[in-house]
């Protein structure tokens, strides 16, 4: 009979600076307020806050303000990143993880300010250059937004 090893313990919560560290992304484009959990090789649970200060707000919709469909994804996606950066050691490496492909991608109810947006995302594979996750949005424990994807890890490009 083989043993099954045992998981890695959960860590976080993780504040926005590690939160920074593990991504390259920044205002406006950072989705990710905090991590709650990380269990690295397998999950995170992090957090978005979103307010009606977001620029997109503005003009999705004038007087029906709702997050984007795709904004969303990429939430789940930058959970993904801080997941990955983090569970194969690559924090302060300079190493990107690059959204590569979304499928199945589906939305249930919209997202509008004042709420916290909780993204949940597991690896489904998780190789040296290409991981696959599944990713689930939600708002006070209900389903917003689902997707599964991949990302690839690389050097950033070159600059000139």
């Amino acid at each position: 009979m083989s043993e099954v090893p045992a998981a890695a313990p959960a860590i976080g919560p993780l504040d926005w600076s590690r939160v920074m560290a593990a991504l390259p992304h920044r205002y406006p484009m950072l989705l990710v307020d905090r991590v709650e959990e990380l269990v690295p090789d397998q999950s995170i649970a992090a957090i978005k806050a979103v307010t009606i200060n977001e620029g997109f707000f503005q003009g999705h919709f004038p007087g029906r303000p709702i997050m984007p469909g795709v904004l969303i994804v990429e939430a789940l996606a930058q959970a993904a990143g801080v997941l990955a950066v983090e569970s194969l050691g690559l924090a302060g490496t300079g190493k990107l993880v690059y959204f590569m492909a979304i499928d199945e991608a589906k939305f249930r109810k919209p997202v509008e300010p004042g709420v916290l947006l909780r993204l949940e995302v597991a690896f489904v594979q998780k190789r040296a250059t290409v991981c696959k996750f599944a990713g689930v949005a939600k708002v006070d424990g209900q389903v917003v937004a689902q997707a599964n994807f991949t990302a690839m890890i690389a050097d950033p490009p070159a600059t000139t």
